[in-house]
Order: C-alpha cells, then structure tokens, then sequence
C-alpha cells in the first residue's frame, strides 16, 4: 500500500461511505481491515487508499459475503489500483434498494428483513432511512400511479416501511436546546410516509417534533398550534386533489402567526404553477437531505 498521510476523520468517512463509525471500529479492531494513522489527539485519520479499500469491502458485504469472507478475498493494492472503486458506495446503496424494493413486491417480509438488518449494518441510519426506504416510497408511489403494482402491494410496502421508520423514529434522543416542531399531513391526506421520513431527519437532529400524521381536520391543526407554541410546523401534501385545501392551511398558519415557520412539501408540490411558485418559494422544504437543511438554516 502506497504511503499516505490521514486526512479524513471517522465522521467523515463515515458520510463518504455510508457506514456507520460504529461499524468501522469493529471492522478494525476485530478483522484489521485498515489501519488508521492517529493524530496527537489520538483520532482516527484515513487516507484515500484505504477508502478504497472500504468501500471495496462494502461492496462484498452487500452481495451476501460475511465481512469475514470479504476481508479474507481481499487484495488491498489490486483494489487501490482500480479506479472504478469510488462509484461502488452509490451502487450499493441502490443495489439494496431494488434488492429490498424486490422482496416486498414478493411480499417476502423475512427475505426484506434480512436485506434491511445487513443494511442498517453496513451504511449509517439516515442512509438507509432516508435514501434506501425513501428511495423506496418513491418508486412505489409512481409503480402504483402507473398501474405497475396494485393496490395490495403499495398497501404492504408502505405499512412495512411505515413500521420499520417508526421502531427508529421512536429511539432517537431529544435535544432541549432546539424548538419544537408539529408535523401533519394535509387536510384530508391520507399518504404520510414522506412526512415520516421528514420527522425521521429532524429526530436525527435533535429536535422534538410533535408528529400528528394523517386525518386532522384544519381546526385541530390550529388548537394543537395554540397548546404547543411551535417554532416550526411541516405539512405534507402527496395527493394533487387534496393540495388546495393544503395551500390554504399553509397561507392561514402563516398569516395567524407571525413568529411560526411553516413548512410545505409533498409530491403535490410539483402541482403548483410556475407563475405561482413565487409567491410559495418560501415555504417549500424541497426534496432531499441538502434541500431540507438548507430550509432549515434559512427559517432558524
């Protein structure tokens, strides 16, 4: 192996990879997959080869080889030499995906389990959360629109995911420090997965979101506004028929409270016209991780 200095931390790598640092302190201190240089401080620092050789055993894991097998096929500077070692953390990522999105259309709920639980030790938890059931709820969502699957398989897909988010959801810890935040799902919208993974992601930073789901009248929404004096209220809105009902108890909330952000997203978002999305720019969270920490930073 090449000599390198470290230059990436365990958070880092971490993010790069798609593992959690957990899971790379055991891979060292039990099969010696790499070894990190230390700094004074004694932190982990990694170099660009032994990235490579990272993600290479990531690869092996996710095609059904025990790490133990992987680190015994593994040739560190046959893998250093190929350069097509950087795409490998995406394709995992997506080869999961379909591989999970696969058994559920089976309805073989061991085989999911089994595919979900190497996930969740292979990548951090927003991955598997965020891109590999999100990326799921997606892809469903438009199989079933396109008359791909039918009702029966959404029904199973999304109950499944619903379940698995909610036993993390509920495990996460709360930080004091940051405000409150309601999470509800437009009046009359019943589809509240993308809402689950939303309040997922603000769980994972801390905050303490009150999640009121599907099925709460506009009234409601105000009462429970009234009781828990949130900074921030997200609402969800999947189902085109149901967005103006939704746009006017985003327009109602901002205008009742003047220290209250509201949020706005959903597939029905895309409904709204060019010529009007101006006017709404300001609450809409967007569609991925970086879009909603930008809405974030800019409504804090």
């Amino acid at each position: 192996m090449s000599v390198q200095k470290g230059k990436y931390n365990i958070k880092a790598v971490s993010n790069m990879l798609g593992i959690h640092p957990g899971t790379l302190r055991a891979w060292e201190r039990r099969y010696n997959v790499i070894e990190p240089v230390r700094n004074d401080a004694g932190h982990r620092l990694y170099t660009d080869d032994q990235l490579k050789v990272l993600s290479w055993v990531i690869g092996k894991v996710e095609q059904g080889f025990t790490i133990g097998q992987a680190v015994e096929l593994l040739d560190k500077q046959e893998v250093i030499n190929d350069d097509h070692n950087d795409k490998l953390s995406n394709n995992q990522i997506e080869s999961f995906k379909q591989n999970l999105l696969d058994s559920l259309l089976k309805f073989d709920e061991p085989k999911s389990n089994q595919t979900l639980d190497l996930a969740f030790n292979v990548f951090s938890i927003e991955k598997v959360v965020i891109t590999i059931l999100g990326g799921i709820i997606v892809e469903i969502g438009a199989k079933w629109e396109n008359k791909e699957i039918s009702t029966a398989h959404e029904h199973f897909v999304t109950s499944y995911i619903r379940t698995k988010i909610g036993m993390v959801f509920h495990n996460l810890p709360i930080n004091p420090l940051l405000p409150k935040v309601i999470a509800v799902c437009g009046p009359n919208e019943q589809h509240e997965i993308g809402l689950l993974i939303f309040t997922f992601f603000l769980r994972r930073k801390g905050y303490e979101v009150i999640y009121l789901g599907s099925g709460i009248p506009a009234e409601d929404v105000f009462q429970v506004v009234d009781e828990v004096n949130p900074k921030m209220i997200i609402i969800s809105c999947t189902m085109v028929e149901h967005f103006p009902e939704t746009i006017q108890l985003v327009t109602d909330l901002d205008k009742h409270y003047h220290d209250l952000k509201v949020g706005l997203g959903g597939y029905a978002v895309k409904s709204i016209p060019n010529s009007r999305m101006k006017t709404y720019q300001s609450f809409l969270i967007g569609e991925n991780e970086n879009e909603w920490l930008e809405w974030l930073k800019s409504n804090l």
